[in-house]
């Protein structure tokens, strides 16, 4: 292996020469602290950074093992070592050297929640950070003494301060990983406890605004105080004994006037998914793993999903068990959207009224009046809520401020006032039974079955001009898979673009599985199996540093809006 002093060397022979010069410095480095490793150097200063990788062995980062002893310990420590690493960049680098990228040394940035990543392991041998360079350029040609600097000053300064122990707080990194420890430890226990989602007592739900997810601090804070009747205690490895509200299995409404805080919980609870950084406000809300948030999407695809328990008896004998459309309404959306949930496992429904069609979540008695059921295609959720936990388990957590017909089919009612939970369930029967609804129910007796589809590795295509795979996240929302655009706005769940981007390689992995008559739960199911047994490092051809993990729902909602998606229904 050569040493610092080689590089050194090479980089003052390339001095002034064109910038692809750059590409003879790829390789591994014994830089005495640490092995440095350039796995990709950028061609030119305006192109994507060059992939650099450090090893730091344990001899010198002495990381204690206690911070990596199980799986959730492990996964927080690599979000706290990134987030030190991000910091210490930011107090070291000085960047601006040139022309492009010059000067830039980053690593994946985190935000409120902790994820695995690929941008930091540690193991017995060494601790790994993954990071990107902007090799120094003077227009295109290469500016040796700045990056001289950076590999020979700063990126010491950066590793020294963010991946060696005694220059780390211990305290801080206790509290991350027993932090980690206590959310996947209560998650863990929701099935025991007949849970489907918990709020800690003094949880912070509000966020400082639409666009900073951090919790919010300036004005009227309310802590979080669960409503008496749902109130349980739970037992943590680390904090003890915490008690909180307890969102039992069953149908679920939030209720309450506007502003008082019925989205925030729903918010609050759809993150639960995640574990949280201390101090966000969110660190004891938890939510069964498999929950997905539902909403209406005017204007999506849909490739023949069954959505006839919803939706059949279209004119023209339109038939709705294979269901294809370019351009979905609000109702249609919503109902395949569900379908396609329950497809892919989800075991918990979110949904709110706000962000929901109208006529897909209730239909009064008044239009039942005048349009016959036999003219409306459309059987309502509400005539479908209960089925769908009795029939097939999936529990539903509503938030729902205009319809109190809803009380007839709901479990627990929860009433927000004020940012505090009232448990106002008997309430709401005696109400209901008072003013009994004279519209009529019309789902049947039964949900309907969930139709298994498998997806058709020819209607998957990467390919882009002469590349044959060109696919890239476009922010938290989009993929660039070849020349078509996945839109995942209305997949709310997603929270990091690096999750976006490995759901994108992941598709592409996924193709491998199919046109085996695997269907695409299966599909899905097994890609997810492969990245918990080799890493997320699978799904690229060189070691990668952006890449976040993410759940099968999330995959499966990704494939499902891809727009040439092709499947034929499981025989």
């Amino acid at each position: 292996m050569r040493d610092a002093a080689d590089l050194r060397r090479m980089l003052r022979r390339v001095d002034g020469r064109g910038y692809k010069a750059y590409k003879g410095i790829e390789g591994a480095y014994d830089c005495g602290e640490y092995i440095l490793i350039v796995d990709h150097a950028q061609g030119d200063p305006f192109a994507s950074p060059s992939l650099v990788r450090v090893q730091v062995p344990q001899r010198v980062a002495r990381l204690p093992r206690y911070a990596y002893s199980n799986r959730s310990r492990e996964i927080a420590l690599r979000d706290f070592l990134t987030r030190k690493f991000f910091d210490a960049s930011r107090r070291f680098c000085k960047g601006n050297r040139g022309t492009g990228n010059s000067g830039i040394i980053l690593i994946d940035l985190p935000g409120q929640e902790i994820l695995e990543r690929t941008s930091t392991f540690a193991t017995e041998l060494y601790v790994e950070a993954r990071f990107v360079m902007g090799l120094p350029a003077l227009g295109r040609t290469v500016a040796a003494r700045h990056a001289e600097a950076m590999f020979f000053e700063e990126l010491p300064q950066i590793v020294r301060a963010s991946l060696v122990f005694q220059n780390l707080s211990e305290s801080e990194l206790q509290k991350h990983i027993e932090t980690a420890e206590d959310a996947d430890s209560l998650r863990d226990q929701l099935d025991r406890l007949g849970l489907v989602a918990f709020v800690a007592d003094g949880a912070i739900l509000p966020r400082a605004s639409g666009i900073d997810p951090r919790p919010l601090t300036k004005g009227m804070v309310v802590p979080f105080q669960s409503a008496e009747s749902l109130r349980v205690k739970v037992e943590l490895p680390n904090q003890g004994a915490m008690t909180g509200m307890g969102i039992p299995n069953g149908v679920t409404l939030i209720v309450g006037g506007g502003y008082h805080g019925k989205s925030t919980l729903l918010r609050a609870l759809e993150l639960g998914v995640y574990n949280h950084i201390p101090d966000d406000g969110r660190e004891l809300v938890v939510t069964n793993p498999h929950t997905m948030k539902i909403r209406a999407e005017d204007g999506r695809r849909i490739e023949k999903v069954d959505i006839s328990p919803f939706i059949a008896n279209l004119p023209f004998g339109r038939k709705t068990s294979a269901f294809s459309t370019e351009d979905a309404s609000g109702s249609t959306s919503q109902a395949a959207s569900i379908i396609e949930a329950l497809e892919a496992g989800a075991q918990v429904l979110l949904i709110d009224e706000d962000t929901s069609a109208t006529n897909f979540m209730i239909r009064d008695h008044r239009m039942q009046e005048l349009v016959s059921k036999d003219k409306e295609p459309i059987t309502p959720f509400i005539d479908k809520v209960r089925q769908l936990y009795q029939d097939i388990g999936v529990s539903t957590l509503l938030v729902m401020g205009g319809s109190g017909d809803y009380f007839d089919v709901a479990d627990r009612v929860v009433c927000m006032v004020e940012y505090k939970p009232y448990g106002l369930t008997e309430q709401a029967r005696v109400i209901a039974e008072k003013h009994r609804t004279e519209r009529r129910p019309e789902g049947g007796e039964r949900f309907g079955s969930i139709s298994e589809r498998i997806p058709l590795a020819r209607s998957f295509d990467p390919s882009k001009g002469r590349r044959e795979v060109k696919i890239s996240s476009k922010g938290l929302q989009s993929i660039a898979f070849g020349t078509h655009t996945i839109d995942l706005e209305a997949v709310e769940q997603l929270v990091n673009t690096s999750q976006t981007r490995a759901i994108g390689d992941a598709i592409y992995y996924a193709t491998k599985y199919m046109d085996r008559g695997r269907t695409l739960r299966e599909v899905v199911d097994t890609v997810v199996e492969d990245i918990a047994k080799k890493g997320l490092d699978l799904l690229s051809a060189k070691p990668t540093g952006d890449y976040a993990a993410f759940r099968g729902l999330e995959l499966a909602a990704a494939i499902n809006r891809l727009r040439t998606l092709s499947v034929q229904a499981k025989a």
